[in-house]
Order: C-alpha cells, then structure tokens, then sequence
C-alpha cells in the first residue's frame, strides 16, 4: 500500500466509522400530577348544614294572638249589657285583650316564633279589637261616628298597605305608631269604664284621632317610598 494512496486491489478496505445516531433526549417523567382538583374539592366539599324547622303553628305567640280574637265577642257581650258592673267587666277584658297585643308581638320576636300566621292575624286581630269597641261606643250613643269613621278608615288603609309592600320589606313600627296604639287603648278604656269625666274622655279621645291620621298619612309616605326604591325586590316570593 503506497502511503497516502489507494488500498491494493483485493486488500480489506478500512471500516468506516458510522456516525453516531443523535437520539432525542429523553423526555422527563411527567411529574405527579398535583392533588389540586382533590384539594380544591376537600376544601368546597363542607358538610351539609341542616336547615332548622322553622316555628310551629301552634306556639304561646299565636296563642295570645287568638286568645284575643276570642275576647273579642265577650268584650262586646259585656260592653252591651249595661250597667256599671258590666261595664267594669267590659273594661277587665278589653285590659286583658290589649296586654296580650303587646306581649304575643315581643315573644315571637324574642323566642323566634314569628309565623305566616301570627303576619296574618295579629294585626287583624287588633283591628278586631279596636274596631268592636269603636263601634259598639258608636252605637250606644256615646262616641261620634266620625270618630269610628276616621280611625277605622286609616286602620284598614295601613293594613292594605303593609300587605302591599310586604314583599318588598317590611316598614317597621315608628315611634308615632307605638303613641297611636297607647292613645287608642287609653282613649276607649276611658269610654268603656264608668265614672271618668266626659271632657277628659274627650280630651284623650281627640289626642288619639289625630295622631292616628298624622301616623297614618306617614305610613303612606314610607310605603311609597318603600315600592318605589325596590319596585321588583322580593318577585315571585309568597305574600
């Protein structure tokens, strides 16, 4: 073989080297996969609370409530038998029916006893209340119609009222309101007792009709109010 020359015919040429194949680098493991999902569905997946039973129908609020729509015919029965004993009888009932306005509204409140119920009769059974001894005054002669008129009227108008915007919220008792309800019941005790002199009767009874139009005509106002800021709050929900 000369050097640097081509290999004599016959004789084994050189091997070549091959080159070497680039192999990709091999791809690293997939890390674990995070438990996010799992973590993320432990930490929303709290348990369940369940929803406490709301109050019965039949508790000491709504008791109260018609103890005093019952008291309602015997307040008139006695109302209109006549005579002085009668009429202290009368007086004693109408006292028991108005301490029990006052306390079936703060033990619902406090005991959470507030039903669809007790929404529903309790001011109808003030009204009841109020307007059978408007009423029957009126019709013994001894209180002006205009004055059963004008009360009963805005009785009922603030009832429709509040039935109006009760989806919408609830307006709650003003100061004026709590003084309406206090003068209503002092002015028709005095009508109902025997012996009170007639120009205190009629002083209290006149303090009573106006506040009861002031508060009324207020009452309105916030109602309006009321409906007109959240004219679709409440939509679709029960009365």
């Amino acid at each position: 073989m000369v050097p640097g020359g081509e290999p004599p015919q016959g004789a084994a040429r050189p091997a070549r080297p091959t080159p070497a194949r680039l192999t990709p680098p091999a791809q690293p493991a997939p890390a674990a996969a995070q438990p996010e999902l799992a973590t993320q569905t432990e930490l929303t997946a709290q348990p369940e609370v369940a929803a406490l039973p709301g109050p019965g129908l039949v508790n000491v609020a709504n008791a109260l409530t018609v103890l005093r729509l019952v008291l309602v015919p015997v307040f008139v029965a006695f109302l209109l038998a006549g005579g002085p004993d009668w009429r202290v009888a009368a007086f004693v009932v109408f006292g028991v029916a108005s301490v029990t306005d006052l306390l079936d509204g703060r033990l619902a409140r406090r005991r959470g006893l507030i039903t669809d119920f007790g929404k529903i009769a309790d001011p109808i059974a003030d009204k009841a209340l109020t307007g059978a001894a408007l009423v029957t005054l009126s019709a013994l002669g001894e209180l002006a119609w205009w004055v059963t008129a004008v009360i009963l009227a805005r009785e009922i108008a603030v009832t429709l009222l509040r039935f109006w915007v009760i989806r919408h919220g609830v307006i709650a008792a003003s100061r004026g309101g709590k003084l309406k309800t206090l003068l209503q019941v002092v002015a028709i005790a005095l009508y109902v007792l025997p012996g009170p002199p007639a120009a205190l009767r009629a002083a209290v009874m006149a303090a009573a009709v106006a506040v009861t139009v002031v508060t009324g005509i207020d009452y309105g106002v916030r109602a309006m109010r009321l409906h007109r800021r959240q004219p679709h709050a409440g939509a679709g929900a029960e009365p």
